[in-house]
């Protein structure tokens, strides 16, 4: 499945921005969905994921209670808050095939195999 990542920008430390993450000519409904982020010279980091089922989400220490990730409309977005100079990366998002009813979100780069371009999000203090 392609993907495309939006609403990335430059914004003040504190602010928010809203991430979506859209598949090109279908839902994402089918799919376990992460996104990622990527620094320049760092690796590749995990930030949030959800499951196809239930929504059941994970997140990354470093944005755990400032990022929330959700799935509407066959769509994923993730909702940034407290933005900080550290949060900012290139944001990527990623999709997995999930079985129906399967109640399992994957935290490793390793567990997809679809990605999109990613956006990028620059946070000033």
């Amino acid at each position: 499945v392609q993907l495309q990542a939006s609403g990335g920008g430059s914004v003040q430390a504190g602010d928010s921005l809203r991430l979506s993450c859209a598949a090109s000519g279908r839902s994402l409904g089918d799919y376990a969905v992460g996104w990622f982020r990527q620094a320049p010279g760092k690796e590749r980091e995990f930030v949030a994921a959800i499951s196809r089922s239930r929504s059941l989400t994970g997140y990354g220490d470093s944005v755990k209670g400032r990022f929330t990730i959700s799935r509407d409309n066959g769509m994923v977005y993730l909702q940034m808050n407290s933005l900080q100079p550290e949060d900012t990366a290139v944001y990527l998002c990623a999709a997995t095939p999930s079985i129906k009813g399967r109640v399992r979100y994957y935290v490793a780069v390793t567990d997809y195999g679809d990605w999109g371009q990613g956006t990028l999000v620059t946070v000033s203090s």
